[in-house]
């Protein structure tokens, strides 16, 4: 049986407070984790940098299920 690659793909605008516990935890299981940043302005993108593969920029546009559609395409 072959493997199926996982991501993650988490929506994020200001979490700092939270960020890094949820990521740190994912991290053991070798997920790919992708983090979409709604425009924060503190340091969410930086503590997802230390342990996302990738963190990408999103305009928000009032639409969730917009941001959760590009996060999901950049995984």
């Amino acid at each position: 049986m072959s493997k199926v690659p996982i991501s993650v793909c988490i929506i994020a605008k200001n979490e700092e407070k939270y960020i890094e516990e949820c990521l740190r935890k994912l991290k053991p299981y070798g997920f790919e984790i992708v983090v979409a940043d709604t425009g924060s302005t503190d340091a969410t993108k930086e503590i997802a940098s230390r342990y996302a593969d990738k963190v990408v920029d999103f305009t928000w546009i009032n639409d969730f299920s917009a941001a959760r559609n590009f996060c999901a395409k950049q995984a």
